[in-house]
C-alpha cells in the first residue's frame, strides 16, 4: 500500500505537495527516510545530526520505542472518540499535562492540534473570562500562523496577511540587550535599570491603551526564532506583577521552550512565576504525533460554568495523541530529560562561547539548556548583521549549505543559526556538530569587514 521506491519520494513530492513558507518553484527539501536518537537518514543513506529538532519539537530524540508502542496499543483500544466524550487515555492526559505545570496550578486543560490553535483558543478564553477585548504581544515573537495567531505575531510573517487578520493586537519591544532600542549608547546599562526600562515601557504602552480593554500579554517565556532572547531578571516577575496590578491575564506560550527545552518542563519556572495560562505544543507529544494544549488556572476555567465555551475541534483530545502525549511525558521523567538539559546547557554556553571568540563573524551569543542562537555580523562594532531583515544573504546561504552537505541538520534564520538539538544529545555529540559550525563560520567571516 505505501511502496514507493526511494528515488520517486522527491519527484513525486514535487509535483503534488503544496508546500509552506515557500515559493512552490524553489523548494529542495530533503528527502528524509527514517530517523533514530539525534539523527536521521536521507534515501541515499547519508546521516544527518539534527541540530534543530526537526522543527524545534523532538524532544526526547527520533524513533523511541516506548512512545512508539503506547501510540499502537491505543489504536487497537479505541482509535478515536467524539470531542464530547470520556474516555480514560484523556483522563490520564489532562491529568498528566496539568502535574507537570508550575507547582500543578493550572489544572484545566483544553487540548487543541496544535501550538497555533492552542494559542486561538488561549486568547478566546482570555477575553471571555476578563470581558475585554485587546491582547499585547511582542514584536519579536511567533504564535502560530493562523488568523488570529499570526495577528499576534509580532514578525513580518504577520505583515504578509494583513489587514485581513484578528483585530485588537497591539505589539511592545521585547528585552533585547545585544540590539537594545533604548540603550545603545549605554550598552553596560546595570540589569536591574535594563529590565526597569522595559517595563516602563510595557507600562506605559498600557495605559495608553487603557488597561481596561486588555485582556492578556502573551509573550513566549523565551523567544524562540525571532532571536534566543532570554528575560533578564527581574523582567517576568515585572510583567507578572503589571498584568496583577491592571487585571490583565498572563499567557506564556511555551509552545517551544516548554517541555525541557530550557532545562525546566517550562521556561517560565526559572522565575518563579506562574502565568495565568500556559499554551503547549511541540515537546508535549515530542512530535510524535501532532497535538497541543491549553492549561489554565481553576479560576479561569470557572467562568464557563454555566456560560458556553463557545468553541472546538473536531480531533481535539484525540486518543492516539494523547497517548503519545503521556508516553512522551513518562519517558522525560524515566529517562530524567530535563535533568539532562539543564546539565548540558553550561556544556553548550562554553561551546557557543569558544566558537563567539574564535569567529569575527559571530556578534553574540546566547543560551538556556539546549536553546542556543549564533548571531552572525558583518562588523562586530556596528552589529551589523550578516543578512538583512526578514531576508537572507549568498553568506548565510553559503553558510547552512556547508553544513547540510557535512552532515549536520541546522536552521538558519536572517542573520542568526539555532542550536535546538533533541535533549538526549550527549557532549560528544554537540561537539561533533560544533566542529562543523567552526568551520561554517569560516565562509561568514570572509565578509567581515
Amino acid at each position: 500500500m505505501f511502496d514507493l521506491p526511494d528515488d520517486q519520494i522527491l519527484p513525486l513530492s514535487k509535483e503534488h505537495v503544496f508546500w509552506t513558507w515557500s515559493a512552490q518553484a524553489k523548494v529542495n527539501p530533503i528527502p528524509v527516510k527514517r530517523a533514530k536518537g539525534v539523527y536521521f537518514w536521507d534515501t541515499s543513506d547519508k546521516r544527518y545530526l539534527d541540530f534543530n529538532s526537526m522543527t524545534m519539537c523532538v524532544n526526547v530524540g527520533h524513533g523511541d520505542s516506548r512512545i512508539i508502542e503506547a501510540m499502537k496499543a491505543q489504536l487497537d483500544e479505541l482509535p478515536y472518540a467524539a470531542p464530547g466524550m470520556a474516555t480514560k487515555i484523556r483522563a490520564i492526559a489532562s491529568k498528566t499535562v496539568a502535574d507537570v505545570t508550575p507547582g500543578g496550578s493550572l489544572s484545566k486543560v483544553l487540548f487543541t492540534l496544535g501550538g497555533a490553535d492552542a494559542n486561538e483558543n488561549a486568547i478566546k478564553i482570555a477575553r471571555a473570562f476578563t470581558s475585554r477585548h485587546k491582547i499585547l504581544s511582542r514584536y519579536r515573537s511567533y504564535h502560530g500562523s493562523t488568523a488570529g495567531a499570526i495577528a499576534a505575531t509580532g514578525d513580518p510573517r504577520r505583515v504578509a496577511w494583513e489587514p485581513n487578520l484578528m483585530t485588537g493586537v497591539v505589539h511592545f519591544l521585547d528585552p533585547y540587550r545585544y540590539r537594545s532600542t533604548f540603550h545603545r549608547t549605554n550598552p553596560d546599562i546595570p540589569e536591574e535599570e535594563f529590565t526597569r526600562d522595559y517595563l516602563n515601557h510595557l507600562e506605559e504602552i498600557i495605559l495608553y491603551e487603557g488597561p481596561e480593554t486588555i485582556a492578556a500579554v502573551l509573550m513566549e517565556s523565551v523567544t524562540g526564532t525571532n532571536g534566543i532572547i532570554i528575560p533578564p531578571q527581574g523582567y517576568m516577575q515585572g510583567v507578572r506583577a503589571l498584568c496583577d496590578k491592571y487585571g490583565i491575564a498572563m499567557i506564556a506560550d511555551e509552545v517551544m521552550s516548554g517541555f525541557g527545552r530550557t532545562g525546566r518542563w517550562f521556561a517560565v519556572e526559572h522565575w518563579d512565576v506562574v502565568p495565568d495560562i500556559i499554551t503547549m505544543a511541540k515537546g508535549l507529544t515530542s512530535a510524535y504525533a501532532p497535538l497541543g494544549a491549553v492549561a489554565m488556572k481553576p479560576e479561569i476555567a470557572a467562568c464557563f460554568d454555566e456560560h458556553v465555551f463557545e468553541s472546538g475541534l473536531t480531533y481535539t483530545s484525540h486518543p492516539v495523541s494523547l497517548a503519545a502525549a503521556v508516553a512522551n511525558i513518562q519517558v522525560m521523567k524515566d529517562d530524567q530529560i530535563v535533568e539532562h538539559a539543564a546539565s548540558m546547557g553550561p556544556v553548550l554556553h562554553k561551546l557557543l562561547t569558544d566558537l563567539g571568540e574564535s569567529h569575527p563573524s559571530v556578534g553574540d551569543v546566547r543560551s538556556i539548556g539546549l536553546f542556543g542562537i549564533i548571531e552572525v555580523v558583518k562588523d562586530r562594532k556596528t552589529k551589523e548583521p550578516m543578512a538583512p531583515w526578514n531576508g537572507s544573504s549568498p553568506e548565510m546561504t553559503a553558510l547552512r549549505k556547508y553544513c547540510l552537505e557535512h552532515g549536520l541538520y541546522v536552521y538558519t534564520h536572517w542573520h542568526t543559526l539555532l542550536i535546538i538539538p533533541p535533549l538526549i544529545i550527549t557532549e560528544s555529540q554537540l561537539r561533533d556538530g560544533f566542529a562543523v559550525l567552526d568551520e561554517a563560520l569560516k565562509i561568514t567571516d570572509k565578509a567581515v569587514r
